[in-house]
């Protein structure tokens, strides 16, 4: 029943953060992690302090009224400039146990560096355009050649000696939850990456709060194998 009037610049420019949380048995996982990047997201959009003490109160009831400990998904959070919030559930979207990705040319906007804002058009559209070319997926390359991330999914790579990667924020990459929990519990190396590294690799995979970690199967004509770092994540 929730409603935002048709006036509110989140919907008519795209002017407002978000959150998306994955849901375990009713128990939002990282929850703490999500509302102080949604504070730094708001903060960096110049919009009003996020009410977070409301949310903190807001989410536990909102998972209960959804089924409590039945309840395995999602949850969204989403702030707007016109002040409103809006908090919901959410399936898991489906995706194929191993993902195939295209090229999607991408040049990051780095105003929105540290944002993660409503603005998320170009994002939807790369898979999209993906999409309609045959793979699951897209893969963010920038003009010169540097791998980035996919729309909504941190990269990681492993070389032939079993060492992980993932590329820096500096390349203009969301900071992910997911992408700082892997990097807590493996021995990861922040390095640019280019095509050259992923045709070098043993193995890669995507992570992110609805993938978890998720192999990736083929990149272009590149067909990555599944490996045991992976299977670990």
């Amino acid at each position: 029943e929730a409603t935002i009037p048709a006036t509110d610049e989140g919907l008519l420019r795209g002017d407002g953060v978000f959150e998306v949380i994955r849901v375990y048995d009713g128990r939002p996982f990282a929850l703490r992690d999500h509302l102080d990047r949604l504070e730094r997201s708001a903060a960096n959009l110049r919009l009003d302090e996020v009410p977070r003490t409301e949310l903190e109160s807001e989410v536990p009831e909102l998972l209960a009224e959804r089924g409590g400990a039945e309840f395995d998904g999602c949850l969204r959070i989403v702030l707007t400039r016109g002040g409103h919030r809006l908090l919901f559930t959410e399936p898991l979207p489906p995706s194929p146990e191993r993902i195939r990705l295209g090229v999607v040319e991408y040049a990051p906007t780095h105003v929105l560096d540290g944002i993660k804002s409503l603005s998320y058009g170009a994002n939807m559209l790369c898979g999209r355009l993906a999409r309609e070319r045959g793979f699951d997926e897209a893969l963010l390359v920038t003009p010169h050649g540097r791998v980035l991330e996919a729309p909504t999914s941190s990269l990681f790579w492993v070389d032939s000696a079993g060492k992980v990667f993932t590329p820096p924020l500096s390349e203009h990459i969301l900071a992910s939850i997911t992408r700082d929990r892997v990097m807590r519990v493996a021995d990861v190396e922040e390095r640019p990456c280019t095509m050259d590294d992923l045709r070098a690799a043993g193995e890669a995979f995507l992570a992110s709060t609805t993938r978890e970690a998720q192999s990736i199967a083929q990149v272009e004509d590149l067909e990555l194998p599944d490996g045991e770092r992976t299977g670990q994540m």
